[in-house]
């Protein structure tokens, strides 16, 4: 394998390994706003590092770019997305999680 494949694969690999912590942290978190943080931080990185290995892949052409500029499109509009729904959320009065209301004995 060249350097540059062992790139694509480590990169493909740290893509597919956040893209599952970020499946994990929407299931198993309490509420929509520790689920909306998890979701944009790995979410974006996982994103991030996938198009990253397809842009290797596509070497020096026309889709490097293209894949170039939909990462820069992610890195902004993930985060922003995820601010967005959190405080809509707020101002609809939905309370975050609180480890009060998880003693019920």
């Amino acid at each position: 394998m060249t350097p540059t494949e062992i790139a694509i694969v480590a990169l493909a690999a740290g893509g597919l390994f956040f893209a599952i912590v970020a499946a994990v942290g929407i299931l198993r978190l309490p509420d929509l706003y520790t689920r909306s943080h998890s979701a944009s931080k790995s979410d974006t990185l996982a994103a991030g590092l996938t198009l990253a290995a397809a842009a290797l892949t596509f070497s020096a052409s026309g889709s490097t770019i293209k894949t170039l500029l939909l990462l820069l499109f992610m890195f902004i509009t993930n985060p922003t997305a995820a601010h967005a729904i959190a405080r809509a959320a707020a101002e609809e009065g939905i309370e975050p999680w609180t480890r009060d209301e998880e003693v019920d004995e």
